[in-house]
């Protein structure tokens, strides 16, 4: 009985991960740019804090169009951890494991995040 040849290399551009795989990318890749960000945001908001000319020049420094972006990054970034994280913490609870659920929970995740985003977004621009 000869085995089976083994593959010599994967091809990753044709290899798709299920939706519940690419939420928990994500949430790993959020929970990254959460961690990164954290020093930068502390530190303006220490400024912001110590005179009033700080606070005018951060002011400034928010209102360019490319920074509203970036914090516009980091409130999804901060949604989609925070929506996986609960149903990570509901996975973990036994409750949604059956694949369809678990499918659909994911889609729900990616959906909620990039609404709310959206929402929020607007409000705050």
């Amino acid at each position: 009985m000869q085995p089976k040849p083994r593959p010599v290399f994967l091809e990753l551009p044709n290899i798709r991960l299920p939706i519940p795989g690419i939420v928990s990318i994500l949430h790993r890749i959020s929970g990254v740019i959460l961690f990164a960000a954290l020093p930068v945001l502390l530190y303006l908001l220490s400024g912001t804090l110590s005179s009033e000319a700080a606070f005018d020049a951060y002011y400034a420094f928010v209102s360019h169009p490319l920074v509203k972006l970036g914090l516009i990054v980091l409130l999804w970034a901060f949604l989609h951890h925070a929506i996986a994280g609960i149903r990570f913490l509901l996975l973990d609870a036994h409750k949604g494991l059956e694949l369809h659920t678990a499918r659909n929970t994911a889609k729900g995740v990616f959906v909620s995040a990039l609404v709310l985003t959206a929402v929020l977004g607007v409000l705050l621009w």
